[in-house]
């Protein structure tokens, strides 16, 4: 009996890189770098981490609230416009390597320079951003950072190589999201992650340790899904570290967290390649998409192991927006104005 099954190998890379923090230039330059190392490899897509540009804001584990002012600052300085400079500067550098780039960064709105949102873009080899998504929901201390942003990027882009979908950090234990990308067929998931994640005080009780429950969501979704996970997390350096702490006890409660991992995952739950931990670099390994198709036999949960006259799940992709104008061409508008003035300052008020 000949082989029927269909190979389909794609190298890609994951990033396991630290930030440049509050440096969106200096971002730039070593997403370049490591960019073009990844395609100089031969691969064809490369995952950088969570909010890579300008970092992440690790101070809002250590300290309260009334002191986290001046980072705020100039970490929302720091953040990204989705149609700025840098954004467009790493995709013509995509197109130029001709590779595909999954970025974690910090995004500011175009109305509000403190409305801010963790965000990714996918971008294609020809430097064409095809993907925006913005973190569902920040997650524990995130919320003095980010806003909430929304469905129109929970989407999976069928790229040459592959059907490409990601999620954002803690999305990736959420089930509706990944159920999301799952009915669309995704088969290779982008998951990135921050350098680290101080949960409570690892000196005095049992660490959280990240890079295991990185490991754990990555392979709970490869499973379950059927696809592999380019896995791609910050790291941080003792210079990093320094810099974002002028107080010892929080220096120590850093120091002494455990550190995220960055890993490619396959449908079984076991890693391709090394997995980084302790260095920077690019984690990169060779998978065979066309193998996805014999396990969805077994379980497909988009498919028939799925009980769609039972389950409804539904999507808004709508962006939010902060204001919604309402106009009135009717001939009898003028009898009318009152009502939706009304009708508009209503909306403002409850935005």
């Amino acid at each position: 009996m000949s082989n029927t099954k269909k190979n389909k190998m794609v190298r890609v890379a994951a990033a396991h890189v630290s930030s440049a923090f509050f440096d969106p230039a200096a971002g730039v330059e070593k997403a370049i770098k490591f960019l073009t190392e990844a395609a100089k490899a031969g691969a064809e897509l490369v995952v950088f981490p969570e909010s890579f540009i300008p970092g992440f804001p690790i101070w809002n584990a250590l300290s309260s609230p009334i002191s986290g002012h001046a980072n705020f600052v100039k970490f929302a300085a720091a953040s990204l416009r989705v149609d700025g400079p840098e954004i467009k500067a790493i995709a013509s550098a995509a197109a130029e390597q001709k590779i595909s780039v999954s970025l974690g960064f910090s995004e500011v709105a175009s109305y509000s320079a403190g409305c801010l949102w963790n965000a990714s873009v996918l971008i294609n080899a020809q430097g064409i951003i095809v993907n925006h998504h913005r973190k569902l929901v920040p997650t524990f201390y995130e919320k003095l950072t980010w806003s909430r942003g929304d469905g129109a990027g929970l989407s999976v882009i069928d790229m040459p190589f592959g059907k490409v979908g990601g999620l954002i950090c803690g999305e990736n234990g959420n089930p509706l999201s990944r159920y999301t990308l799952m009915a669309q067929g995704e088969e290779i998931h982008c998951a990135n992650y921050p350098p680290i994640w101080p949960f409570k005080d690892p000196r005095d009780s049992e660490p959280y340790d990240l890079a295991d429950a990185i490991r754990v969501r990555a392979a709970a979704h490869c499973f379950e899904a059927k696809v592999f996970a380019v896995v791609s997390s910050g790291f941080i350096t003792d210079e990093n570290l320094e810099m974002l702490c002028d107080d010892e006890e929080a220096l120590a409660i850093l120091k002494a967290s455990p550190r995220s991992a960055s890993m490619i995952v396959t449908p079984s739950g076991t890693t391709l390649g090394e997995t980084l931990t302790d260095r920077e670099g690019l984690v990169i390994a060779d998978i065979d998409v066309g193998s996805l198709v014999e396990l969805k036999q077994h379980h497909d949960m988009a498919g028939y192991y799925n009980r769609h006259d039972i389950f409804h799940v539904s999507v808004n992709r709508s962006r939010h927006k902060p204001l919604h104008d309402m106009v009135n061409h009717s001939p009898n508008s003028q009898a009318q104005t009152s009502s939706t003035l009304e009708e508009s300052l209503e909306i403002i008020n409850n935005i």
